[in-house]
């Protein structure tokens, strides 16, 4: 039987990977955010050191994780910044580097970046995407939940 050497590298590279991601999510060992909360569904306080990100307050809360050498990220960013001054005051909108502040990834339950995390009024997660999300579809939920 011929061994096709291509796909046991890509093999070996994804087995090597994997047992990286399981090692470091067992140093990493954080409770899950939701029992420390007290409460399923609502946001745990942030780091002292980390973006100020503030569901419950008030305002519905949109906070994308990601990173800034991130691809689909740097994609989002303008979106990002132009939607914040179109909903300064109306809603808040929140990036956070998890790369620089890897214990915010933990706290939100990020695997992968970019995610996006929408929030009601009191601060209830209600909308979850993974990937990129274009302007659109972020209006969109905004608009459901009552931002206009």
């Amino acid at each position: 039987m011929k061994r096709n050497g291509k796909w046991w590298r890509i093999g070996g590279i994804v087995l090597i990977a994997a047992i990286s991601v399981y090692a470091a999510r067992e140093i990493r060992s954080v409770p899950d955010p939701r029992e420390t909360a007290g409460l399923q569904g609502t946001v745990p306080p942030q780091a002292q050191n980390a973006p100020p990100a503030s569901p419950g307050t008030g305002r519905v809360t949109m906070i994308d994780l990601g990173a800034t050498e991130c691809i689909p990220c740097k994609m989002m960013a303008p979106i990002i910044e132009e939607l914040k001054t179109r909903y300064a005051g109306k809603a808040d909108i929140v990036f956070i580097d998890v790369w620089k502040y890897p214990d915010q990834a933990e706290k939100f339950g990020v695997q992968v970046i970019p995610t996006q995390i929408f929030y009601d009024a009191n601060g209830k997660e209600v909308f979850r995407n993974i990937g990129f999300l274009d302007k659109n579809r972020i209006v969109d939920i905004l608009t459901k939940l009552g931002v206009s």
